[in-house]
């Protein structure tokens, strides 16, 4: 028995390419039963996410599986697609890499465990696979499990919203209760007033020059909308304030907030200033109860945090080796017939 990987993903394809790809859960089920005619192949596991569509498979013929699978995938996308391929010890090793975070567009993610485990239960369901996948991916699991709790890969936020919602955190404790104003409604501040909201934040007023754009992203995350004109009015019992305006001065002074934080009676306010030029005075930082985080700031946090994550490649590594090396030996030991060797072409390194 062997077991096939073959897909694509961000650090081979841009997004026009994954998308062509991308299998949407309402036809997974018809995927999988595709999948499962092409010649030679007897189990299979679709894992389609934004960064990477993969398919795993496992097979007694994988030479004909995998050009079933390529097949497949070419004439899915209506190109030829740059797809990487790997089999057996390698198809292992990269599932545990891409199920503990290694492989993902910020190093050690931890959102991807769910993606790969929802994948794996849609094929169980489908009865798409048997027993080498589904111990394949329970030791996926398993190791995902050990690189998480043995390291430090995921500690730490390694982007700038996650950075700024973890500061709050640290800052407030408990999200829930919390007021949040964002000054202008581009993408930067929205992605970073939605983390907030996805950390049990309420309560978002939103303020753009432009009314109507302020009012759509409002009701996306749930919030109200007020002219820009009027946002000094609500400003007192906000306590995190998302800045990111087009302003090419500063929309938020010293000489604004001083008064304010007198009738705050102690409590802190976090801001997130995030434009370039920057929307708050820096010396606003000096104001007691005041804290005040810059992009700048932010990102050079955020690279700290990459590299924590990044001393630790080596010691995931280690802990991916030894399971793959275990599960190796099980294949052998209930397949005793050996593999046919590999005549796949070289795969692209992991």
């Amino acid at each position: 028995m062997n077991i096939l990987c073959a897909g694509i993903n961000h650090h081979i394809a841009p997004v026009n390419v994954r998308e062509r790809l991308a299998v949407a859960t309402h036809e997974l089920t018809d995927v999988l039963r595709r999948v499962r005619a092409i010649d030679g192949l007897t189990e299979a596991v679709v894992v389609s996410t934004c960064n990477r569509v993969e398919f795993y498979a496992a097979s007694i013929c994988p030479e004909r599986a995998l050009h079933g699978i390529r097949t497949y995938l070419s004439d899915r996308a209506g190109i030829d697609a740059p797809l990487y391929h790997h089999d057996t010890p390698r198809s292992v090793r990269h599932l545990f890499r891409v199920a503990s975070g290694l492989d993902s567009m910020v190093l050690g993610e931890t959102e991807i465990l769910g993606q790969v485990k929802q994948a794996y239960a849609s094929a169980a369901d489908a009865g798409a696979t048997a027993r080498t996948l589904n111990k394949l991916f329970q030791r996926a699991f398993r190791v995902a499990k050990a690189v998480r709790s043995d390291t430090q890969i995921t500690r730490g936020a390694t982007s700038v919203g996650a950075v700024a919602v973890e500061l709050a955190g640290k800052i407030f404790g408990d999200l829930a209760n919390r007021r949040v104003m964002v000054l202008g409604a581009g993408d930067t501040s929205e992605r970073t007033a939605r983390s907030l909201v996805s950390r049990g934040v309420k309560t978002v007023i939103v303020s753009n020059r432009t009314f109507d754009r302020a009012a759509a992203l409002a009701g996306e995350i749930g919030g109200m909308a007020i002219h820009f004109d009027h946002w000094q009015n609500e400003f007192p019992d906000v306590d995190i304030l998302v800045s990111s305006t087009a302003a090419p001065h500063p929309v938020v002074t010293r000489a604004q907030l001083e008064p304010m934080m007198r009738h705050r009676a102690g409590r802190p306010l976090f801001i997130i200033d995030l434009a370039v030029p920057r929307d708050v005075e820096p010396t606003v930082n000096a104001i007691d109860g005041v804290y005040l985080y810059d992009i700048d700031s932010l990102q050079d946090i955020a690279r700290r945090s990459l590299a924590v994550r990044q001393r630790e490649i080596d010691h995931c590594e280690r802990i991916i080796d030894t399971h793959v090396a275990d599960f190796v030996r099980w294949m052998r030991h209930h397949h005793p017939t050996p593999a046919p060797a590999s005549v796949l072409t070289p795969a692209l390194p992991t």
